[in-house]
């Protein structure tokens, strides 16, 4: 017999069962640990001795209930996350018991014995760690799905990575198990290295193995989902105004603006006003996943909303609020967005490190390592990890070969993490994106670089960065000689615009031939400070007169990161 079969006899949740247990110093650790026949007997004693706890957390007060666990698929593509759950969401033709199971935009929704699961469908682990980055733990519990005849992969490892920095509990699906080329143990001896070891091995991670193809396990599958997260006793209150996350949001010819939005806690009802990140709005219409149209909606409920007046981002706080005036909905938008930025945690440079040191409020340095070769990031991570000053600790969440991309950048985000790069080239879109999310990202090409860095920011001795900033470019149309014998380039700003006293850099054919500052800028006869787009100019340097039709002038500046400690 297994605990979740004895808790079921008894009465009681499986959480419940599992800490009896451990009081009575017997072994195990899931839902779906088996029990001797000796043990059974020892527990069932316990119950006549006297009742076990109402719940793990004491007494619950009488509004709060339990709620549907909200499941993420995540893993390496093509290894099947899509195929199970489409063969989820069509197996209710086969098997009505487990099957219940209906589309939305955004989730699937299934019940397991009575109780319902709740299937988050995201593009990826970058929207998973968006989400988090916008202050939004939407996620209950992972389901990793791994390819048996393919085993583990970079994506397999970048999911096991998120989830551990989100602190989400993780089942494992070995999918595929129809194929003939399968290693399943040396698939379990892979994940067990990454500390997901199964629970035969002496682990806590649910392995199950599956094929979308054929059926097999799925039924199996949903019922372990359903005892592990029953392990997390997930409660809300159903009566409270409702809260939740928005998981998508787009423009439809015909309904509109419409956000999907999955309800945390309490409930929404038609006719609310609400609050979606940086928007607000009124509740014009519930629609369900069936299409159908509700007046409510509650906890753990996908469900589409009509009556937005922008559009949020996927991961933005949804609140009910209790005001109609556009107003008072804009003073409580404010401590709303507050809220967010107080539950993601400000961003933090190599610079600054040493600051958020002095003033205790760090002591820990999380870095994402990417690298050309395993051998190349293997050896930046050990050596890393071997630097010990002022009992810092460093703390690598995330190591791998290849670019830097997106889902890297989301989890930098989310974690509140520096991005290594080691002799890799940096598209120019994970820059800007990098910017945007307000995360250090830095490329080095020589490992005693690097390791130099981050020794000297955790020791307070490294200098401010200086970043180059492009502020605008000028093309040479016609060159003017003065009586003086000084030449003045007759230029039109095709980008940007030009500052005097700017940094200049003379570009000929794709290569620098000069580099120096502007001595003079003018519009016709008049000394500017400034030249917009599409306007032109006269532009002297110092030092400097060999000019020719056709170069360009980059205009430039050099800002320093500092921040006062």
């Amino acid at each position: 017999m297994r605990v979740y079969e004895l808790a079921k006899k008894k009465k009681v949740s499986s959480r419940i069962l599992l800490k009896i247990m451990k009081e009575l110093g017997i072994k195990g650790k899931v839902a779906a640990s088996s029990l001797s026949t000796g043990n059974i007997e020892r527990i069932s004693s316990h119950f006549k001795e006297k009742k076990p706890p109402i719940s793990s957390t004491g007494r619950e007060l009488s509004s709060f209930v339990p709620r549907a666990p909200i499941i993420t698929l995540m893993g390496h593509v093509d290894h099947g996350k899509t195929s199970i759950l489409d063969t989820i969401r069509e197996s209710r033709l086969i098997a009505a018991e487990y099957g219940e199971i209906t589309q939305h935009i955004g989730a699937y929704r299934a019940k397991v014995n009575e109780r319902e699961l709740v299937f988050l469908d995201t593009p990826g682990h970058e929207a998973f760690a968006a989400m988090r980055a916008r202050g939004a733990q939407v996620t209950d519990l992972v389901l990793l799905v791994v390819a048996a005849d393919d085993g583990v992969m970079p994506q397999t490892v970048e999911a096991i990575d998120h989830c551990r920095e989100a602190k989400v509990p993780v089942v494992v699906a070995i999918n595929k198990i129809d194929k003939s080329n399968t290693n399943i143990e040396a698939i379990k001896k892979e994940l067990a290295k990454l500390d997901l070891a199964p629970e035969e091995w002496g682990g806590k991670t649910i392995f199950v193995e599956t094929s979308a193809k054929t059926g097999a396990g799925i039924k199996k599958l949903l019922e372990m989902l359903h005892l592990e997260t029953e392990m997390l006793e997930l409660k809300a209150d159903p009566k409270k105004s409702g809260e939740g996350a928005i998981i998508e949001a787009k423009m439809d010819k015909r309904e509109g603006k419409s956000i999907s939005v999955i309800v945390k806690d309490g409930t929404i009802k038609v006719g609310d006003n609400f609050i979606a990140g940086g928007t607000f709005g009124r509740v014009r219409a519930l629609i369900n996943e069936e299409g159908k149209n509700l007046k409510e909606a509650g906890p753990s409920t996908p469900i589409k909303i009509l009556g937005a007046e922008s559009l949020p981002l996927p991961g933005d706080a949804f609140r009910v609020v209790d005001s109609t005036s556009k107003e008072i909905i804009e003073k409580k938008k404010l401590p709303a967005q507050k809220e967010l930025k107080r539950r993601a945690p400000a961003r933090v440079t190599l610079e600054e490190f040493f600051g958020e040191i002095k003033k205790e409020q760090r002591n820990e340095l999380k870095l994402i390592i990417k690298g050309d070769v395993v051998g190349s990031v293997e050896a930046v991570s050990e050596s890393l990890k071997k630097l010990k000053v002022q009992e810092i600790e460093i703390n690598i969440i995330h190591q791998a070969t290849g670019g830097i991309n997106e889902s890297d950048i989301m989890l930098a985000s989310a974690s509140n993490a520096i991005i290594i790069g080691f002799n890799i080239p940096l598209e120019t879109k994970m820059k800007e994106l990098a910017k945007r999310e307000g995360i250090d990202l830095r490329t080095y090409r020589l490992i005693y670089d690097v390791i130099d860095d981050v020794k000297k920011a955790i020791s307070g001795l490294l200098k401010p960065k200086e970043i180059e900033e492009t502020i605008g470019e000028a093309e040479i149309r016609r060159i003017f000689t003065l009586s003086n014998g000084r030449a003045v380039a007759g230029c039109l700003v095709t980008k940007g615009k030009v500052l005097r006293g700017g940094k200049v850099r003379l570009m000929r054919e794709g290569k620098i031939i000069h580099q120096g500052r502007m001595s003079s800028l003018r519009r016709f006869k008049d000394n500017v400070k400034e030249v917009a787009t599409n306007h032109e100019c006269g532009i002297q340097l110092e030092d400097f007169n060999d000019f020719k039709a056709g170069d360009l002038f980059q205009i430039y500046q050099i800002r320093k990161i500092v921040k006062e400690v």
